[in-house]
């Protein structure tokens, strides 16, 4: 029966950051940016299917097991046997990352050998990082982004630049916020999607691809804006104490999908709040996390708000 498939679908890498925890000491966490929106999603109570591959080996079991525990549809999750994608994490604030993962599982993502009837209850779809910067995957993604816009489903994209996106990258951000209906970025990605030092003008040059996007724009501790029908709207950021910043970008924007999705009668700011609040609530503890409700909920209600 199809009653049991997701209403949420994040699409892309699932992943093993291992991050530096001293001099030859290194610590291995569950992680990507697709993963990451996706747990956070599942942690709000939303049904939700990850939609990637991973690898048979140590590290795939554990994003296996992680992805049962977050409570994401594993009918939607793939295993190869080949090598894993590892991300080393040289600084965690802010993320200094490179990655290894030459002909690895993620790459032998299959949308085909998705169940059949899966994306039957899909409202919201949600595409971005390091995936869309790897062929042959970005290309299954791209197809599957087209699939489900024209079904009907809202997608959601953050780029999450990392320095594998170069100008061979500039066609699929293009595609893909053009596909997009919500847009997530902050400063630091456009400088270096449209590698220039301007991010106001780059942030002019993302929004002619596809004006009737809404585009979720943060700055770090200079807050976010929210862009949506000619109109734009302003929060401060709230004031945590951070641990480390990986992982915020990929709490907000689900933070944002939640709130839009669950509440569309809520006004443009609340949502905007309500996804800073998420952002903020992954900086508490370290490496990437999925904060739960309760958590969220009590700096998006609290003393400051406005």
């Amino acid at each position: 029966m199809s009653a049991d498939f997701p209403v949420m679908l994040s699409a892309g890498e699932a992943l093993t950051d291992m991050i530096a925890c001293g001099p030859g000491q290194w610590r291995s966490v569950v992680g990507g940016s697709t993963w990451n929106v996706a747990r956070s999603l599942a942690k709000l109570g939303l049904a939700t299917g990850f939609a990637g591959a991973v690898s048979q080996d140590l590290f795939g079991q554990e994003l296996v097991r992680a992805s049962t525990d977050a409570g994401l549809d594993l009918r939607l999750l793939q295993q190869y046997d080949r090598p894993p994608l590892l991300a080393i994490v040289g600084e965690s604030t802010p993320p200094n990352y490179f990655f290894i993962g030459s002909d690895s599982a993620d790459l032998h993502f299959s949308p085909e050998q998705l169940p059949t009837g899966w994306s039957s209850r899909l409202q919201w779809a949600h595409f971005g990082g390091i995936s869309l910067a790897r062929q042959p995957l970005a290309g299954k993604l791209l197809g599957l982004a087209r699939q489900l816009k024209a079904q009907g489903v809202c997608i959601s994209y953050d780029p999450n630049f990392r320095n594998n996106m170069n100008a061979d990258y500039d066609a699929v951000l293009r595609e893909m916020a053009q596909l997009a209906d919500l847009i997530k970025v902050s400063d630091d990605d456009l400088r270096g999607l449209f590698r220039c030092q301007d991010a106001d003008y780059a942030f002019t040059q993302l929004r002619a691809i596809n004006p009737a996007a809404k585009v979720l724009y943060t700055r770090g501790e200079a807050g976010a804006s929210l862009h949506a029908d000619g109109l734009a709207w302003q929060a401060e950021a709230l004031k945590v104490p951070v641990v480390d910043t990986i992982g915020a970008g990929d709490a907000s924007i689900a933070g944002f999908i939640y709130s839009s999705y669950m509440y569309p009668e809520r006004e443009p700011a609340s949502h905007l709040r309500f996804a800073l609040a998420a952002g903020a609530a992954a900086c508490l503890a370290a490496g990437a996390q999925a904060p739960g409700l309760e958590q969220i909920e009590a700096l998006f209600n609290g003393p400051d708000k406005k």
